[in-house]
């Protein structure tokens, strides 16, 4: 039995979703630099965004699209690096981690498109 089952993808994507928020409570009450601000904010930010679209990848599934199951490793993986790289960058990480969250971003366009080609397979009719 494979650990990437829908099961622990949603499991994984309400984790993301908890952090998400909490970091954006805390980028708005624990926080006084603004830089530091911002970046957290943008991290829960797109956090959020695609953890709901890993949620949205059941959905797909369940109409047919069966593509979409490959997308959720490139959403979670993005908020990973994306989100993750800027919360450390905030927290007081060197600035050279920045590089990574361009590959979250990456990743993120990967998902998106899987996604495109993955609603290819619905029915039309449906």
């Amino acid at each position: 039995m494979t650990f990437w089952t829908r099961r622990n993808w949603m499991t994984l994507a309400a984790v993301g979703g908890f952090v998400a928020v909490a970091v954006g409570a805390f980028a708005a009450h624990g926080v006084q630099d603004p830089k530091a601000q911002d970046w957290l904010r943008t991290g829960a930010m797109y956090g959020f965004m695609h953890t709901m679209a890993t949620f949205a990848c059941a959905t797909f599934m369940n109409v047919g699209a069966r593509r979409a199951r490959l997308a959720p490793a490139f959403f979670l993986g993005g908020v990973v690096l994306f989100s993750g790289s800027l919360y450390a960058m905030a927290m007081g990480a060197p600035r050279w981690l920045g590089m990574v969250t361009p590959v979250g971003g990456l990743m993120f366009l990967a998902g998106w498109a899987i996604l495109i080609v993955a609603a290819r397979g619905v029915d039309p009719q449906g």
